[in-house]
């Protein structure tokens, strides 16, 4: 590997990332609320608009414990010998890639031959 990897800078990138992710999802959480049925106080579109509002909160919810587990499997795998190596074909992944990226896990080239 031509740099070194900084895991030290890489760890505190990954925890405020997840300090933002639990910001973000007690935001959702509060924002996912049941919605009002009552039709004498909302006409029938804005019931189904709150619907739909509420549908995409719990989409996006659920995208949000996807990337508090990624940044978790991370942190566990930042403490391995096996952090900054490819698990496609064991080549060191470039510096500069897991600064953008810590929880990446294959290099440029295999990257580029899965798309």
């Amino acid at each position: 590997m031509t740099e070194k990897i900084d895991k030290s800078y890489l760890r505190k990138v990954l925890e405020q990332q997840k300090e933002k992710a639990h910001e973000d999802l007690i935001s959702y959480k509060e924002a996912a609320r049941p919605v009002e049925l009552d039709q004498t106080r909302q006409g029938r579109l804005s019931r189904m608009d709150a619907m739909q509002q509420q549908a995409m909160t719990q989409a996006s919810i659920q995208r949000i414990e996807l990337e508090l587990k990624r940044i978790d499997a991370t942190l566990i795998r930042l403490n391995s010998e096996d952090y900054g190596y490819c698990i496609r074909c064991g080549e060191e992944i470039e510096w500069a890639r897991l600064k953008i990226n810590p929880s990446v896990v294959v290099c440029k080239d295999c990257f580029e031959e899965k798309r």
